[in-house]
C-alpha cells in the first residue's frame, strides 16, 4: 500500500515538473474564474435578537416572555459578545435553553436563514402607522439627522431612486431621540412618569372612552393579561435601556389587571448606539437570503448572440469565496499534496488549474452515455459520504461526466435500478416527510423546514404527554384512510320515489346486463348503457318553488331520452320544515301542522302520494309538471291552491268535472297528511332543506342543474370502474347499498361536510393543557349512559352563551345527543364568560359544575340536566324582570329535580349560601383566556369544539343533536379513528398506572389529534417499502422522529436540488433516510449541462473579529473560462428577484474575458413576494376581469390586478407587511361583494385583511357574491350584444374608464410606478403632442439591451407624438435600469419597468430564452396596467423607419392582435418555411403564418374576448410535447388564430432580410435582424451589414451610455464613420415602379 502511495506521489511530481518546464504555461496565464452571487432583501437589516423571539413565539406564545426576562436577568453577561458569531452564540444559547434538542436545532437553523426577518418588518409598517397618526411626532419619525432620505440601509440616498411604494415597513426614524414608546390609543407616552400617571386615571374611569389599537393575531400579548382591560402597546427593542423599564411597568400593570399589555419589537433608526452590542447586529447590513439555487448553464452559442463591447472597469464586492482544495481534481486531493509539498505550492496550483480547465464536457458519445445514469448511481452508493458525493456530482456534472462515463459499471446496481422501474417511470422523482409525499415542483427550502418543524414540533408535544418514542415515529407517519373525503349522505327510506329501475323496466330490456360493459373504452363523453342501477340521482325539492318544478321538468325530458340513471325524489315542504325550527326540533314536530292551515307543499306532497298509491309513479309525476305548466302558464313561480287542484284533475281524472267527494275525501284521510309530514322531516332530519334544490348522486351531494348530473356522472364513473375492476361489484351488487353502507352518514350540514373550496378551522388543545393555568384541567365531562368507563376517542367541547335562548338551545341539544346514545364521545361544556356578578347565570354554571364533577356516573344525571336548562329557561329568560324572586323558586325547584332523578338534593340547597362568586369568576377567567386564544373575536359565540375542529354555530339557523353525531362520525372517520387504533394496543411507559383511566387516553387522543389536524401536509402517500434497496439505494439512520423516503434521479435538476435539501436535513436534524436512486436508462444526451449551487446559511456567516453579517453566497470556483455560460436563479415560487450589481453580462458569461479580475460578483435583491389566489362565485364560473386593488390603511390603492377565468387565479405584488384587498372602483365594486372570511360565511365586507409575515407568500381563496338586484348582470359586456347593449355598454364604460384611470396607476404584481422625464422640458426640446404610442419589448443580456436603446432611439427619430415604452423588468441588467430613467429625460419619452410571476398551475419552460418567448404572449390581459387599451411589441432587434403612431392608429377591424405574415419572396428559404406543408399547412386552412418580432395588442379587446384565458389553455394543452411550440412566441398565436384572430398587417411593416427579398426592403417601415437558419451569421455582424443607419444609432447610443456612466468611448468606436444619409430611404421616397413591382413580387 505504501509503495503504491509513493508511485502515484511520484506521478504527480513528474507532472508537476513538467508544469515548471513550460507544459502548463498557459494555464499560468488563463487562471480558472470564480463566480460569486448573493440575494439580499429589500429592507433594512433586521436584529437577530429579535428575530430570535419571534422564533420562538412561533414556538409557543409563552416563551417570547421567557426569553424576554432571561436576556433581561443576564444582560450584562458580555462575556462572548466581542463579535458577530459571538453575539450568535449567546442568542443561540439563550433560546435553546427553551427547547428540546431537535427544537433547538430548528432554532438556530432558522435563525441563520433570517426566516423571522418579515415579521419585524411588519411591526415596523405598524411602528410607522402608530407614530404617523399623532401629527405632534411628525416631524421627529420623517426626519432624520439631517432631513435626508435614508436608503436601504441608513445611508443618505443622493441619487435619483424613489422609495419603493411597496415597501410598507421602512424602518422608523427614533421619534425625537427616544427609542421606546407606549401606544393606548388615545396617546402615546415616550416616558414612564406619564404612563403611570395614564395608568392611575384608567383605574378610575374604566378604558371605554377611546378606540383601542387593534391587536392581531401575531402581536405578542402578556399571557396574565385581563382581556377586558385597555390595550397598551410597547414598541422598542429588547437589548436598549428604555424596553427594560417600559417592560417592567407593565408587566406590574398587567398582573394587576390594569392593562392587556402587548409588545411589537422595532428598533428604530438611531437607536442601533443606544442598544447592547448583540441588540444591534444584523441592523448594519442588508438581509442576505439563503434558501435558493444558482445556476451556470452552458449556453448554446448557435448565432453568437454576444455583445462586442468591452467592460471598462469592474468593482469589487467582499472578498471572495476561499477555494475548497479537499474536492477531488480528476483523481487528485489536492489539499493533501500540499501538506507534503508546501515548497511547490504555486506549481501544484498552476496544475490543479490546469486540470479544471481542460474537464469541462458537454458532449459525449452515445456509447459513453449509454450507462451514464448507473454509473453515477454505483458511485454515489459507494461513497463514505452519499449525500455529499450525489451533491458534488450533480453540481458540478460538467466537469465530471468524463471520469464518470469511464466508471466500470457493476450489473447489480444495473439489474435492480431496472427492476425498480417497473413500479416507478425511469426519472421520476418522488418526496416523503413521515409517510406523506411533498410535491417536488414546488419544494424549497423555507416549505421543507415549515414542514420539519411542524414534524418536530408534535413529537415535543406528544413526549411531553409522556408517549413512548416508538409509537411518536408511529403517530407521525399514520395518514388518513384514502377516499377520506368522500362523504356519502344516506338518504335510503321509503320516502324516496323513483320514477324508473333500469333493472326492471321494460324500456331499457334491450340493454345489455353484463356489469363489465363498464370497463370497455369509449370516446369521451359517451355514455355507458348498461341495464344496471349504478347511476341514482335522487333530487331533493320543495315541489311549490320555481327550482323544485324545474327540477321536475328536467327529470322528465332525461327520463324520457332514457339516460341510464335511476331518477328518484325527495319531496319536502320548507313551510313546514321552518315551522319545525322554530319549534324547536322534532320532538316537537307532531305539534305542528293541521290541515287547515296546510301550506301549498304539503298539499302538492299529499296529492303526490294519493296518485302514486292510486294510480302509480308516473302519473304521480305527470301531476308534478302539471303543477309547473299551470304556474308557468300564470307567470307565478309559486302555484296557487286552485292551480293544484286543477293540475290534480289534469293528472288522475280524464273528464274536466270537478270530482269534490275525492278531494273532500283527501283532505279528511290523515294517513297522507302523515306521509307528507314524515317526508319532510326526513330532510330535515338529513339537514338538506338548507341546499333548497339538491341532487344526491348516490348519495354524493351536488347542485341540482344538468350539467351537476352529468359532472356528477363523470365523478362517480371511476370510482364505480375501479370496484368493478377489483370485482367489489358485480351483476348481484346492489350499488347503492354498497356505497352508503361503506361511507353513508344519515345527515349533512354544509357547516360540517364543508366543500372542497372551505377548509375547517382547526386549533391545537395541546398546548392548552401543558399550560397548568388552563381552563381544561378543571374540565369534567358528560357521558351517555353506562359508558362512563370506556375510552371516549371524540370529545366535544361546547362553549355556551348562557345570556341567549340560543345558547341555552345548543346545550340542550348536547345533552340530547348524549342521551341518544354515543359509545365514541363525550361532551364537555364551557360557559362563555359574559354574566354580570349579580346574574343568575352564574349559579346556573355553579349547579351545572357541581352536577358534572360530583355524579355524571348518576344514570339520571342526563334528565336532570335538560330539566335544569328547561327550569332556567322558564324563571329567568322569559321573566328577566323577575331576578331576585326567581332564585329562591330556582333553588327550590332544583332540589326538587334532583330528588326526582335520584341526586342527592341537599348539595343543591346549600349552593346558595356556600359558593364563592370570585372563584367562579376565576374560573371563567380562565374560560376566557382558553376562548380568546383559540376564537380571537368569536369567542362570545356559541361554539363546538371537536378534538379541535372548531365549529361556530350560525345566527340563522339550528343546530340540533344530530349534528352533534355527523360531527362525531364524520371528525371520527376522516382523523380520530386511525390516531385511537394506535393507543388501542399501546404499552404505556413511565406513567403511573393508577393515572392511565380512560379519561386520561381520551384527553390524549383528544390533543393528538387536535394537534395533528392542524398539520399542513398532503395526506397522499406512495407504498416505497416495495422497492428494492439493496445495490442502488442510500439509507441512512438517524435520532430524530424524522423519516425521509426518496426516489432521485441525481441527474436532473430536480436531483441537483434535492441532493442539498437532503443534506440539509441530515446536518441539522440527522433523520433516518430510505434514498432510491432513479437515474435515466440508455441516455442520448447529457442530461444537465449546467453548474449549480444551493445557498445555505451558516454560522460562518457571522465573524468573528468584528460585528458584520456576511450572509451566505453562491460560490462557483474554477469555472470553465472558454464556455458562455448564463446565470439563472432557482428562487421559491413567491419570490420575485432582480439583479441590483452586475457589471458583467449574465446572460452571455465568458470568464476568459474577465482578465486580471479573479471572481465574477452579482448581487440580486428581493424585489417582491408575490401574493396569489384563486377567486371564485358559488355555483358559476370565477368572476373573469372583476378588478381588485391592494393597499394599507394610509395607502388603499398600491397594486391592482384582474381575475383570469383559469381558476380565478390572480395575483399580485406585495413586502411584509399587512394588507387590505378590496374590489376595485367601478363596475366591479357595483356589482360584487366579497364574502366576508374564507367562504364559509354568509356575512359581505368590502375589504378583506392580508398579513405578509414570512418569507411564503400567501394564496389566498377569495369568494364574492352578486350584489342584490344585479345577480343577472355580467361583468364584461361582450362586443357583440346588440345596439341597445352596446349604447349601454358605451354609457356604462364611460363611467367606468373615469374610476379606472383614477386608479389603475399600478399594475398587476405591482409595477413600479411609471417613470416620467421632465414633461415641459421633453415638450420644449421634442414637442411631441398627440395621442400617446405604447411600445412593449423585452431584452435579456447586454447585445439586447444595445439593441434596446437603437430600437428606442430609431422609433423616436420617426414619430411627433409622445411615446411610452414598456418593459419586462425581470431580465434588465442593473446597469440598463440605471441609464433608462436618463435616457428618458434626455429623449423626452416615458417607461414603465413590469413584472409578471409565472402561475404554479401554467405549466413551467425551464429554458430561459423560451420562458423569455413566453412572456411576449401568455400575460398581456394582466401584466399591463387595466387602463390601457393598446400597445404595440417590438422586438428589441428591430429598427423602426417609419412613424409607429400609424400603427398605433390602425383599424385592426375588432380583432384582438394584428401581425404582419411571413414574406414568402426570398425563394433561397423555401426549405426553410415549415408552414407551407404537413401539420401547420392542414391546421392554418389556409391562413397565413405570422412573424411574431412586431405586433398590434387591442388590449380592451384582447380582455373582453377572455383572449388571454384561451391563449393559456392552448398552451397548457400543447407545452406538454416537447415538440410542440418551438418558436413559443409565435406558433402559439398563429395556432390559435382560429378562436383568438389575428389581423394581418401589410407586408412593409416588417421586412426581414432571412425571409423577404431585397426588392421589398426600401419600401419596408421596420427592419428585424431575424437569425437565418441557413448561415447563422452573428447578430452584430448582420446588424452592420443590413441597416445603414443602425451604426450611426449605435453609436449615439453608446456615446450617451459613456457619458451618463462615466466611462471613455474607445477610439475605434468613436470614429466609426456613418453612413450618408442619402443611403437611409424614407418610406416617403419610395418610387412607384419599385411600388408596384414589390406588390407583384408579394
Amino acid at each position: 500500500m505504501g509503495t503504491f502511495a509513493r508511485s502515484k506521489h511520484w506521478v504527480v511530481l513528474v507532472l508537476v515538473s513538467i508544469a515548471i518546464s513550460g507544459g502548463f504555461v498557459s494555464a499560468q496565464s488563463h487562471r480558472p474564474k470564480n463566480v460569486q452571487t448573493a440575494l439580499r432583501a429589500k429592507w433594512e437589516g433586521t436584529p437577530l435578537l429579535l428575530e430570535a423571539g419571534e422564533l420562538l413565539s412561533s414556538e409557543w406564545k409563552d416563551l417570547f416572555w421567557e426569553f424576554v426576562d432571561s436576556w433581561l436577568q443576564n444582560k450584562h453577561d458580555d462575556v462572548d459578545s466581542s463579535s458577530a458569531k459571538g453575539c450568535m452564540l449567546k442568542i443561540v444559547k439563550h433560546g435553546r435553553s427553551f427547547l428540546s434538542e431537535h427544537l433547538g436545532s430548528m432554532f438556530e437553523f432558522s435563525l441563520t436563514l433570517r426566516s423571522a426577518s418579515t415579521r419585524l418588518v411588519l411591526y415596523r409598517q405598524l411602528a410607522q402607522e402608530s407614530l404617523s397618526s399623532f401629527p405632534f411626532t411628525d416631524e421627529a419619525v420623517t426626519n432624520g439627522d439631517d432631513g435626508r432620505a435614508s436608503d436601504l440601509h441608513g445611508k443618505t440616498n443622493m441619487g435619483n431612486k424613489k422609495p419603493d411604494p411597496l415597501l410598507v415597513g421602512v424602518n422608523p426614524a427614533s421619534p425625537g431621540g427616544k427609542c421606546c414608546w407606549v401606544d393606548v390609543g388615545a396617546s402615546l407616552f415616550f416616558d414612564i412618569p406619564e404612563m403611570l400617571e395614564w395608568l392611575e386615571i384608567q383605574k378610575d374611569i374604566g378604558g371605554d372612552s377611546f378606540q383601542e389599537p387593534e391587536l392581531f393575531e401575531l402581536d405578542h400579548v402578556y399571557s396574565v393579561s385581563n382581556s377586558s382591560s385597555p390595550v397598551a402597546i410597547l414598541y422598542g427593542a429588547l437589548g436598549t435601556n428604555c424596553f427594560g423599564e417600559f417592560h417592567g411597568v407593565l408587566v406590574k400593570a398587567a398582573k394587576m389587571g390594569k392593562v392587556k399589555y402587548a409588545v411589537r419589537p422595532v428598533l428604530p433608526l438611531g437607536c442601533e448606539a443606544k442598544t447592547s452590542p448583540c441588540g444591534a447586529l444584523g441592523t448594519k447590513d442588508p438581509v442576505n437570503l439563503g434558501g435558493y439555487g444558482v445556476e451556470l448553464a452552458l449556453k448554446n452559442m448557435e448565432y453568437k448572440a454576444m455583445d462586442d463591447s468591452m467592460i471598462k472597469k469592474s468593482i469589487t464586492l467582499e472578498d471572495a469565496h476561499t477555494e475548497d482544495l479537499t474536492q477531488e481534481v480528476r483523481g487528485f486531493i489536492f489539499s493533501k499534496i500540499l501538506e507534503r509539498k508546501s515548497g511547490l505550492s504555486s506549481e501544484i496550483m498552476a496544475f490543479r488549474d490546469y486540470l479544471l480547465s481542460s474537464s469541462v464536457s458537454d458532449t459525449l458519445e452515445v456509447w459513453e452515455l449509454k450507462d451514464l445514469g448507473h454509473q453515477t448511481a454505483q458511485k454515489i452508493i459507494h461513497a463514505s459520504n452519499p449525500l455529499q458525493a450525489m451533491q458534488e456530482i450533480n453540481q458540478n456534472f460538467p466537469s465530471v461526466v468524463g471520469s464518470l462515463s469511464r466508471m466500470k459499471l457493476n450489473d447489480s446496481v444495473k439489474d435492480e435500478i431496472l427492476a425498480n422501474q417497473r413500479m416507478v417511470p425511469p426519472g421520476k422523482s418522488l418526496l416523503a416527510l413521515n409517510s406523506a409525499l411533498i410535491n417536488i415542483e414546488e419544494i424549497d427550502l423555507y416549505l421543507l423546514i415549515d414542514l420539519v418543524h411542524q414534524e418536530l414540533s408534535l413529537a415535543d408535544q406528544f413526549s411531553k404527554l409522556k408517549i413512548p418514542e416508538p409509537t411518536i415515529r408511529k403517530l407521525l407517519s399514520t395518514l388518513p384512510p384514502s377516499e377520506s373525503s368522500m362523504v356519502r349522505i344516506d338518504f335510503r327510506s321509503s320516502h324516496v320515489n323513483y320514477i324508473n329501475n333500469l333493472e326492471e323496466d321494460s324500456m331499457y330490456k334491450r340493454w345489455r346486463s353484463n356489469i363489465n360493459e363498464i370497463l370497455m373504452p369509449t370516446f369521451p363523453g359517451q355514455l355507458r348503457y348498461i341495464r344496471k342501477n349504478l347511476f341514482h340521482a335522487v333530487y331533493v325539492v320543495d315541489p311549490a318553488t320555481f327550482c323544485g318544478l324545474e327540477v321536475i321538468d328536467m327529470i322528465a325530458n332525461l327520463y324520457e331520452n332514457q339516460l341510464p340513471v335511476r331518477f328518484g325524489v325527495i319531496l319536502y315542504s320548507t313551510t313546514f320544515i321552518e315551522k319545525v325550527e322554530r319549534s324547536g326540533g322534532e320532538n316537537f314536530a307532531d305539534s305542528i301542522v293541521s290541515s287547515t292551515d296546510e301550506d301549498i307543499s304539503s298539499l302538492i306532497i299529499r296529492l303526490f302520494i294519493y296518485i302514486k298509491e292510486h294510480h302509480g309513479m308516473l302519473r304521480a309525476f305527470k301531476f308534478l309538471t302539471n303543477v309547473h305548466t299551470e304556474a308557468g302558464d300564470s307567470g307565478e313561480e309559486t302555484p296557487e291552491r286552485h292551480q293544484v287542484e286543477g293540475a290534480f284533475i289534469d293528472a288522475v281524472f280524464q273528464s274536466k268535472s270537478p270530482p269534490q267527494d275525492v278531494l273532500l275525501k283527501l283532505e279528511k284521510e290523515k294517513s297522507f297528511e302523515d306521509v307528507a309530514k314524515e317526508s319532510s322531516m326526513l330532510v330535515f332530519n338529513l339537514g338538506l332543506s338548507k341546499r333548497k334544490c339538491c341532487l344526491l348522486m348516490n348519495g354524493l351531494v351536488y347542485n341540482s342543474n344538468e350539467e351537476a348530473l352529468l359532472n356528477a356522472m363523470n365523478d362517480e364513473l371511476p370510482r364505480i370502474q375501479e370496484q368493478v375492476y377489483y370485482g367489489n361489484i358485480d351483476s348481484d351488487t346492489n350499488v347503492l347499498d354498497k356505497f352508503l353502507s361503506e361511507n353513508g352518514i344519515r345527515r349533512y350540514n354544509p357547516l360540517i361536510i364543508a366543500d372542497g373550496k372551505v377548509k375547517p378551522k382547526f386549533v391545537s388543545l395541546s398546548n392548552s393543557i401543558l399550560d397548568e393555568e388552563s381552563a381544561l384541567h378543571e374540565m369534567s365531562y358528560l357521558h351517555s349512559p353506562e359508558t362512563i368507563d370506556e375510552v371516549k376517542p371524540v370529545t366535544h367541547l361546547l362553549a355556551i352563551d348562557l345570556t341567549s335562548t340560543k345558547g341555552l338551545k345548543f346545550l340542550r341539544e348536547g345533552i340530547r345527543y348524549l342521551v341518544d346514545g354515543s359509545t365514541k364521545s363525550r361532551v364537555g361544556v364551557l360557559f362563555v364568560p359574559n354574566l354580570a356578578s349579580d346574574s343568575p347565570g352564574l349559579l346556573f354554571v355553579k349547579i351545572f359544575q357541581v352536577t358534572t364533577s360530583s355524579y355524571s356516573h348518576k344514570k339520571g344525571v342526563l334528565k336532570f340536566l335538560d330539566q335544569l336548562c328547561s327550569l332556567y329557561e322558564n324563571i329567568f329568560m322569559k321573566n328577566p324582570s323577575k331576578q331576585t324572586e326567581g332564585i329562591k323558586t330556582f333553588i327550590e325547584k332544583v332540589s326538587d329535580l334532583a330528588d326526582v332523578n335520584e341526586l342527592p338534593s341537599k348539595g343543591y340547597s346549600s349552593l346558595l349560601t356556600e359558593f364563592s362568586v370570585d372563584d367562579l369568576q376565576k374560573q371563567l377567567n380562565k374560560v376566557a383566556l382558553f376562548l380568546h386564544k383559540h376564537l380571537g373575536h368569536e369567542s362570545s359565540l356559541n361554539v363546538v369544539f371537536t378534538n379541535g375542529r372548531v365549529t361556530v354555530l350560525p345566527e340563522e339557523s339550528t343546530f340540533l343533536s344530530h349534528d352533534l353525531h355527523l360531527l362525531e362520525s364524520f371528525e371520527f372517520k376522516q382523523r380520530i379513528k386511525h390516531i385511537s387504533e394506535i393507543f388501542d394496543d399501546l404499552k404505556w411507559e413511565n406513567v403511573d398506572p393508577d393515572s392511565l383511566t380512560s379519561n386520561f387516553i381520551s384527553d390524549v387522543i383528544m390533543l393528538v389529534s387536535s394537534s395533528m389536524a392542524i398539520r399542513d401536509r398532503s395526506t397522499e402517500s406512495a407504498r416505497f417499502e416495495i422497492l428494492q434497496a439493496t445495490y442502488s439505494a442510500v439509507v441512512l439512520t438517524g435520532e430524530s422522529p424524522l423519516h425521509i423516503d426518496a426516489v432521485i434521479d441525481p441527474l436532473s435538476p430536480s436531483g441537483q436540488k434535492l441532493a442539498s435539501l437532503l443534506q440539509i436535513l441530515m446536518k441539522h436534524f440527522q433523520p433516518s433516510m430510505r434514498i432510491i436512486l432513479n437515474p435515466l436508462s440508455s441516455l442520448v444526451d447529457l442530461p444537465l449541462k449546467n453548474y449549480y449551487r444551493y445557498v445555505v446559511p451558516s454560522m460562518d456567516d457571522f465573524s468573528g473579529s468584528d460585528f458584520a453579517v456576511n450572509g451566505p453566497k453562491a460560490f462557483f470556483a474554477n469555472m470553465p473560462l472558454s464556455k458562455t455560460l448564463t446565470m439563472n436563479l432557482d428562487v421559491p415560487e413567491t419570490w420575485l428577484v432582480e439583479p441590483v450589481i452586475a457589471i458583467h453580462d449574465l446572460d452571455n458569461i465568458l470568464l476568459e474575458n474577465l482578465g486580471e479580475t479573479r471572481t465574477l460578483q452579482a448581487v440580486f435583491e428581493l424585489e417582491a413576494l408575490v401574493l396569489t389566489g384563486h377567486c371564485f362565485e358559488k355555483d358559476h364560473d370565477p368572476p373573469r376581469g372583476l378588478q381588485m386593488i391592494l393597499g394599507t390603511k394610509s395607502a388603499p390603492h398600491l397594486v391592482d390586478t384582474l381575475v383570469m377565468a383559469n381558476l380565478g387565479y390572480w395575483q399580485m405584488k406585495v413586502s411584509p407587511g399587512i394588507w387590505y384587498l378590496m374590489l376595485a372602483p367601478g363596475r366591479s365594486s357595483e356589482l360584487y361583494l366579497l364574502k366576508e372570511g374564507d367562504g364559509g360565511s354568509q356575512k359581505t365586507t368590502l375589504s378583506k385583511r392580508i398579513i405578509i409575515n414570512d418569507l411564503r407568500g400567501k394564496v389566498v381563496h377569495l369568494e364574492v357574491v352578486k350584489s342584490k338586484g344585479k345577480e343577472h348582470e355580467k361583468l364584461l359586456l361582450s362586443a357583440d350584444d346588440d345596439d341597445q347593449s352596446s349604447e349601454r355598454q358605451k354609457e356604462s364604460q364611460s363611467s367606468w374608464n373615469k374610476n379606472l384611470f383614477k386608479w389603475a396607476s399600478g399594475l398587476i404584481g405591482g409595477s413600479q410606478h411609471t417613470k416620467k422625464s421632465d414633461s415641459t422640458a421633453a415638450e420644449s426640446k421634442n414637442d411631441r403632442h398627440g395621442k400617446t404610442i405604447n411600445i412593449f419589448s423585452i431584452a435579456s443580456g447586454h447585445l439586447y439591451e444595445r439593441f434596446l436603446k437603437i430600437m428606442i432611439l430609431s422609433v423616436l427619430k420617426n414619430t411627433q407624438r409622445p411615446v411610452k415604452f414598456w418593459f419586462i423588468k425581470n431580465y434588465l441588467s442593473p446597469k440598463f435600469k440605471d441609464v433608462i430613467p436618463l435616457m428618458a429625460r434626455e429623449y423626452g419619452f416615458d417607461y414603465e419597468l413590469i413584472t409578471y410571476k409565472w402561475p404554479t398551475w401554467l405549466h413551467k419552460q425551464t429554458e430561459k430564452q423560451r420562458i423569455i418567448w413566453a412572456y411576449k404572449i401568455l400575460f398581456l390581459d394582466v401584466i399591463f396596467p387595466l387602463s390601457l387599451d393598446k400597445v404595440i411589441f417590438v422586438d428589441a432587434d428591430q429598427i423602426v423607419r417609419a412613424d409607429m403612431g400609424e400603427l398605433y392608429d390602425m383599424d385592426i377591424k375588432g380583432r384582438p392582435l394584428a401581425y404582419t405574415p411571413f414574406c414568402d419572396n426570398n425563394r433561397d428559404m423555401d426549405g426553410y418555411r415549415f408552414w407551407r406543408q404537413g401539420f401547420w399547412k392542414e391546421h392554418l386552412r389556409g391562413k397565413p403564418y405570422h412573424i411574431s418580432a412586431l405586433y398590434v395588442v387591442d388590449l380592451a379587446k384582447f380582455r373582453q374576448t377572455a383572449a388571454g384565458d384561451t391563449l393559456r389553455v392552448v398552451y397548457e394543452t400543447l407545452s406538454k410535447d416537447p415538440n410542440s411550440l418551438s418558436n413559443l412566441d409565435q406558433d402559439l398565436p398563429n395556432y390559435a388564430q382560429h378562436t383568438v384572430p389575428i389581423f394581418s398587417l401589410p407586408q412593409e411593416w416588417l421586412w426581414c432580410e432571412s425571409w423577404c427579398g431585397n426588392s421589398t426592403k426600401p419600401k419596408a417601415k421596420t427592419i428585424d435582424l431575424c437569425n437565418n437558419p441557413m448561415t447563422k451569421e452573428p447578430k452584430l455582424q448582420g446588424a452592420r451589414r443590413i441597416v445603414p443607419e443602425w451604426i450611426d444609432l449605435d453609436l449615439e447610443a453608446k456615446q450617451f451610455t459613456a457619458k451618463i456612466l462615466g466611462e471613455e468611448m474607445d477610439p475605434v468606436e468613436s470614429t466609426q464613420p456613418s453612413p450618408p444619409q442619402s443611403e437611409i430611404p424614407k418610406v416617403a421616397e419610395i418610387s412607384p415602379e419599385i411600388d408596384m413591382e414589390s406588390k407583384a413580387e408579394l
